[in-house]
């Protein structure tokens, strides 16, 4: 199983911008579809973005689209998510995941391995 630790987050004001990081042990993630989730006290989780094994293919919630992007790269085991013009309702804990299997990328149930979240504050 690979072993995922999340970075980046912190407090930022609406219209600005966060790079959240995802770094990855124990295994190479160049045969992982890799996720982001979040989570907002009180909801459930909510798939955000998710990239291919390969990067070819990236998928996106409909309320982030346009504003985040998902990026990977292989070689030095790492995930990235660049959030850009962040509105007060993109405040939760950031969730990296990882998951091996062609399942569907959007059910957090799908992912074998979960980082520990990073927190995301957008302030209005």
């Amino acid at each position: 199983q690979v072993q995922l630790v999340e970075s980046g987050g912190g407090l930022v004001q609406a219209g600005g911008s966060l790079r959240l990081s995802c770094a990855a042990s124990g295994r190479p993630i160049n045969s992982y579809t890799m996720g982001w989730f979040r989570q907002a006290p009180g909801k459930e989780r909510e798939f955000v973005a998710a990239i291919s094994w390969s990067g070819y293919n990236t998928y996106y919630a409909d309320s982030v689209k346009g504003r985040f992007t998902i990026s990977r790269d292989n070689a030095k085991n790492t995930v990235l998510l660049q959030m850009n013009s962040l509105k007060p309702e993109d405040t939760a804990v950031y969730y990296c995941a990882a998951k091996i299997y062609t399942t569907s990328v959007y059910s957090p149930s799908e992912y074998e391995s979960w980082g520990q979240g990073t927190q995301v504050t957008v302030s209005s």
